[in-house]
C-alpha cells in the first residue's frame, strides 16, 4: 500500500498537482480592470498574484501567502531576481524550528525558495518557487509570495528589476 500512494502521488506530480492539493491549474489570462502594464498586484485573501499586460488583461497564477500574522500589504517593487536562491532562514524560522539548517545552498531539496525568487524591498520577502507544491493557495508563509515552479519561472522572465509590486490584502 505504502508504493501505491508514493506511485500514485509520482504519477499525479508528472500531471501537474496531487490528488488532494489546490488545483494545479497555473496562470491564465483573466480580465483585469486597473494596474499598470508591467505591474505585479497581490491579493493576499484572493491567494492570487497578478501580472497586468494591459488593454484590462492580466495573467493570474495561484500563490501562497502569509499565514495569520504574518501577511502584509503595501507598496514595493523587485529589487533582486536570482535563479536557483540560496536561503538563510530568518530569526523567526529558526526560533520555531532550532533544529534547522543555517544555510540551504541553492537548488538543494530541502531549499523552500524553489527554483527562482524575485526579491522585494532589501529582500525582506521574496516572491519565489517552492519544493513544497502542495502549499500553493493557502496561508503558509512568513509573509512571502509562493508560486509553483514553472509559474515564478515564468514570470521572472516577464519582470525585470524595479517593477512595481502592490500587495492587497
Amino acid at each position: 500500500m505504502r508504493c501505491v500512494g508514493i506511485l500514485v502521488a509520482a504519477v499525479a506530480m508528472l500531471f501537474g498537482g496531487v490528488a488532494g492539493t489546490p488545483s494545479a491549474v497555473a496562470r491564465e489570462v483573466v480580465a483585469m480592470p486597473g494596474g499598470t502594464p508591467g505591474q505585479i498586484i497581490v491579493r493576499t485573501q484572493e491567494r492570487h498574484l497578478y501580472y497586468v499586460i494591459g488593454d484590462g488583461r492580466a495573467i493570474r497564477y495561484p500563490v501562497g501567502v502569509g499565514k495569520a500574522g504574518m501577511q502584509w500589504a503595501g507598496q514595493a517593487y523587485v529589487d533582486g531576481k536570482y535563479i536557483k536562491p540560496a536561503w538563510i532562514p530568518p530569526d523567526i524560522v529558526r526560533q520555531e524550528n532550532p533544529r534547522i539548517a543555517n544555510y540551504f545552498p541553492g537548488g538543494s531539496p530541502g531549499n523552500p525558495m524553489g527554483v527562482a525568487a524575485l526579491t522585494l524591498n532589501g529582500g525582506e520577502y521574496a516572491i519565489h518557487g517552492t519544493n513544497r507544491p502542495s502549499s500553493i493557495g493557502r496561508f503558509v508563509s512568513h509573509g512571502c509570495i509562493r508560486m509553483y515552479n514553472r509559474d515564478v519561472l515564468d514570470l521572472f522572465a516577464r519582470v525585470r528589476v524595479g517593477t512595481p509590486v502592490l500587495v492587497t490584502e
